[in-house]
């Protein structure tokens, strides 16, 4: 299974004993919407909602911190997925929460997994059929997962000012990236870690939601400023639209990759640590 698949794809894959189709939507408080209620009301046939918003590792320090490996498989396996299962994720959100899935089963070392390009969006778009009054239960029996890798912490951000081992990309928009803007959404301080490059995530998309042809992609990056050479670790507001930057690049065949677990939420609430407000 690729990484990306289309609506027609899934469409042709529905109903295969071994896939697993999760509604993994979550949006930013202002938006006042509830993915819960939401998916209940319309979700593609086959559909369970995965509850990205309880996978938060509540014993960290780190806010909105990876969830432990017990939590994802708990979830996971709620939602009637195991090792062996090919799962697709998809949202309706502005955010792109798939990503956020993604990337928690792959740092877990779930490999079958992947994205519906263009989401809930796009297949309403279509008019393809849709299920409403919430998906039947369908546990899966109990697993256990690895402790995730790909992960980087404050204590490695701030070594790596030093060192400049890896490149440092935020997903943020230019604003809150340079300083310039109030952050209304996680009410922090702005600005970035020192030494990063800014890429605002809603950049890899087309008007309809599906991620642009990866000669474009491979150019967007470019024109970030990155050096092919070197590892990357990518951050934003608390790290989920980190994830859809961490997916573009899997899908231009870069895995030397890493998250900031936290990121500018964890990084720009610590008085502590230096903070860049120049402009690009």
């Amino acid at each position: 299974m690729d990484s990306l698949v289309s609506t027609q794809w899934l469409a042709d894959q529905l109903g295969s004993e071994d896939l697993v189709v999760l509604d993994a939507s979550l949006h930013l408080p202002a938006a006042g919407r509830d993915a819960a209620e939401e998916f209940a009301a319309a979700y593609i046939p086959g559909a369970r909602f995965f509850n990205l918003a309880g996978l938060v590792d509540d014993t960290s320090d780190v806010p909105q911190a990876f969830p432990r490996p017990e939590q994802l498989a708990m979830e996971l396996a709620r939602c009637g997925a195991s090792p062996e299962s090919r799962i697709v994720f998809y949202d309706d959100s502005a955010v792109k929460t798939a990503a956020r899935a993604w990337f928690l089963c792959r740092a877990h070392g779930l490999g079958d997994v992947a994205i519906l390009d263009g989401g809930l969006g796009k297949w309403k778009a279509e008019g393809r059929e849709l299920e409403s009054g919430g998906a039947q239960p369908a546990r899966a029996q109990s697993f256990s997962l690895p402790a995730p890798d790909r992960m980087r912490f404050k204590s490695d951000m701030l070594a790596n000012i030093e060192s400049c081992d890896a490149q440092v990309l935020d997903a943020r928009d230019k604003g809150r990236f340079t300083g310039t803007t109030v952050d209304t959404v996680h009410g922090q301080p702005t600005g970035h870690i020192p030494g990063s490059c800014n890429l605002p995530f809603a950049t890899l998309f087309n008007e309809d939601g599906t991620f642009k042809p990866l000669e474009e992609l491979s150019e967007i990056f470019g024109d970030a400023g990155l050096d092919n050479d070197r590892p990357i670790v990518t951050t934003c507001g608390s790290g989920v639209t980190a994830c859809v930057l961490l997916f573009a690049l899997h899908l231009l065949g870069r895995d030397d990759t890493a998250l900031y677990d936290g990121s500018w939420l964890d990084w720009g609430s610590d008085p502590r640590t230096p903070k860049a407000t120049v402009s690009l």
